[in-house]
């Protein structure tokens, strides 16, 4: 029997490449925020007037690193590690198109 559900789960978790300065990537886990095509084309148009930082609250709920999952993190991720917020970003939707593409 297949295990496709016409519901999914409304999260989803997966692995986020983190550049580091002078250092290897580090991967994280990332728990996303499940949207439909529709709710994910709305998103998109929207990106355009959101700040980074709100970009990555609107499409995580949670990672695994030590910090808690919060603005104030992810304002200080930003500052740490410029190009980490786009990396999530873009992770989320490569994620949902991939699904996209597959169905």
């Amino acid at each position: 029997m297949a295990r496709l559900t016409l519901n999914p789960s409304p999260t989803f978790k997966a692995k986020v490449e983190i550049c580091r300065p002078g250092l290897e990537p580090e991967l994280i886990e990332v728990t996303f925020k499940h949207r439909t095509r529709d709710q994910l084309d709305e998103f998109i148009q929207q990106m355009k007037d959101m700040d980074i930082e709100d970009q990555v609250m609107a499409v995580a709920s949670g990672w695994e690193l030590v910090d808690p999952f919060n603005i104030d993190n992810v304002k200080l991720l930003a500052q740490n590690y410029i190009t980490a917020p786009m990396a999530i970003r873009d992770k989320y939707i490569g994620e949902l198109i991939k699904a996209k593409e597959k169905n």
